[in-house]
């Protein structure tokens, strides 16, 4: 029922049938903290902020800064914070991350340590933990424990046994009435009584084996520690999937008259997946998909998830609304699906669930690895910092970058921008002794224009200067006003998305397209059939080749992108993994584009 209707499917109709062990421990952390029932230390990675934390191991912000109080003027990557345990912090937020409890690695320590430390088996805190590896078992970072004890009980079972009892043989007793008596054969009673062979008189005393049920009671053996240590190490066999199966839910608005640009953009995207699936379809691979309109709200949403194509999916793709990303995700989660979250960056599933990868890069995350890429690219530059203060100020990402030249003590200059006299303030603090690097504080159009020409004439005037520009992922939809001024400026971007027209795998799959479906893409950037195409492309072909079980093998799924790259990591040793692929483009003065791939 809720299928996309024929005129969105046509085409799709026609694809359906396509159908050791390392716990020594070797990343030092600098400072150890002693953990107590009460709070445990959590290190700072490059990308997360306060809220993440909090919302990963279930507490509030304000536990948080109740605890660490300098949090509250900004935290920064390598630093340790005290985190409550969730039965120490506010009531109002203890069940958000489930029942748990979380343990900083200290020296020494190994899975068999912890596994008698908190009575819980081996193979239950490696189940609380699906990130957890000989490689990530590591001093400083978090495991969670199972709230449930298992105590290792005695075992009780029936068994059969046998004993001897002593019998005096009687008055006229004869060896058959005996072995009658007792259910015995005589062979078996001379067995127990050879001098029976030389014949049977009264009185005599003689052994008798008789059986009966007892309950025995044994205690249940403890694994050895080696064994248990092992399990980090034991390796994962691939799952291999003959059928692929995918379940593609968005929010296609069947039932409107209109499509709005948000429909029709939806509508590229899935368009740009089908073009994934016929060319995994001709490198050989079984698809199966499943095309769901979601609408808004959870109403169809619920319906569409009692379907037995959701079960069986090995990929499901899509919802765009939080309030529908979250039930995918348990569902996801609950029957072991792989969750693709292709366009918010501003979910918190994947902070707590091992089933969601998120496509689209969280901005603290984005900024933290652009300010170390432009800490990388201008480090020997003179820095300037152009203020510009309008209504698209990149704030969040000025004082990342502000934080990394600060931490690897790289000097730069600040500039407030005054219309007026902007191209002599702006010389006064160019160098003519190393290259100058000019970062405005804003992303907009309007931004760029103030300053693009006065910049481009103090370059051509003074070549010395060596003028470059560093700026945002939205520069690139500025190309038809500025890319004459983005090669004379040798201007840097930094993206997590990036096409480059003129490319030959870009230009094949805008000529794919255009034959497929009779259109030229929607001038969006970035660019939704692409991103489709992309994303079936790295997905289906990781579960081809590494079956259903492909985060396993991450490290080595390479896909050279068109549009979008992928470079997934999971957050923690429990929860999803986010997409931290940056690309830095340079748009060179010999009107050349380059992109480079940070991984």
């Amino acid at each position: 029922m809720n299928k996309i209707s024929v005129y969105v499917v046509t085409l799709f109709f026609s694809f359906i049938s396509v159908s050791l062990y390392s716990q020594s421990n070797h990343k030092k952390a600098s400072t150890i903290y002693e953990q107590s029932d009460d709070i445990f230390y959590h290190t700072i990675e490059q990308g997360q902020t306060v809220y993440a934390i909090a919302t990963m191991y279930g507490v509030s912000v304000d536990d948080i800064y109740r605890l660490n109080p300098e949090s509250k003027e900004g935290i920064k990557a390598g630093a340790v914070l005290k985190i409550p345990q969730k039965d120490t912090a506010s009531s109002s937020d203890k069940n958000l991350a489930g029942n748990y409890t979380y343990h900083t690695i200290q020296p020494k320590e190994t899975l068999y340590s912890l596994s008698v430390k908190y009575a819980v088996p081996a193979e239950n805190i490696i189940q609380a933990n699906p990130g957890l590896s000989a490689s990530t078992f590591n001093i400083g970072k978090i495991i969670r424990i199972p709230a449930t004890k298992i105590e290792a009980l005695p075992t009780t079972e029936k068994k059969t046994v046998t004993k001897e009892i002593e019998y005096t043989i009687e008055k006229k007793e004869t060896m058959y009435r005996i072995c009658r008596k007792f259910n015995i054969s005589s062979n078996e009673l001379i067995k127990y009584n050879p001098k029976l062979k030389n014949g049977i008189k009264a009185g005599m005393v003689i052994k008798i084996p008789v059986q009966s049920e007892e309950t025995v009671t044994e205690m249940a053996v403890a694994p050895k520690e080696h064994d248990v240590n092992a399990l980090l190490s034991t390796p994962k066999d691939i799952k291999r999937v003959d059928m692929i199966k995918i379940a593609l839910l968005l929010p296609f608005m069947t039932n409107e008259s209109v499509a709005s640009a948000a429909t029709s953009r939806f509508i590229e995207y899935y368009e740009g997946l089908l073009l994934a699936v016929d060319s995994m379809r001709n490198m050989g691979c079984n698809i199966e998909l499943s095309v769901y309109d979601t609408g808004n709200g959870t109403k169809k949403l619920n319906e569409i998830l009692k379907e037995d194509a959701l079960r069986d999916a090995n990929l499901i793709i899509g919802a765009v609304q939080n309030e529908q990303i979250t039930p995918v995700a348990n569902f996801a989660q609950k029957h072991n699906i792989k969750y693709i979250i292709p366009f918010t960056s501003k979910n918190d599933d994947v902070l707590s669930n091992a089933s969601v990868f998120q496509v689209n890069t969280p901005h603290s995350y984005l900024y933290s690895k652009a300010s170390q890429a432009g800490c990388d690219l201008f480090a020997d530059y003179n820095i300037i910092l152009l203020d510009i203060k309008d209504k698209e100020e990149k704030t969040d990402f000025i004082k990342a970058f502000k934080a990394e030249m600060k931490g690897r003590q790289i000097k730069y200059k600040e500039l407030p921008y005054h219309a007026e006299t902007f191209q002599t303030d702006i010389e006064q603090l160019m160098s003519k002794d190393k290259r100058n690097v000019v970062i405005p504080t804003s992303g907009s159009l309007d931004a760029l224009n103030k300053i693009k020409s006065p910049l481009r004439m103090l370059a051509e005037s003074t070549p010395e200067y060596g003028i470059t520009l560093f700026g945002y992922p939205e520069w690139q939809t500025y190309t038809r006003e500025c890319l004459e001024d983005f090669y004379a400026l040798n201007t840097y971007i930094y993206s997590n998305f990036y096409a480059d027209n003129l490319a030959a795998n870009v230009q094949n799959f805008y000529t794919s397209y255009k034959t497929w479906y009779s259109k030229n893409l929607i001038n969006t950037f970035p660019k939704y059939g692409i991103l489709g195409f992309d994303t079936g492309m790295y997905f289906i072909s990781a579960i081809h080749k590494y079956g259903a079980n492909f985060e396993n093998n991450l490290d080595k799924i390479k896909y050279a992108s068109i549009q979008t790259g992928f470079d997934f990591h999971r957050v923690n040793n429990w929860g999803g993994f986010i997409n931290t692929n940056l690309f830095i483009v340079h748009y060179n003065n010999d009107y050349t584009v380059t992109r480079t791939e940070l991984r």
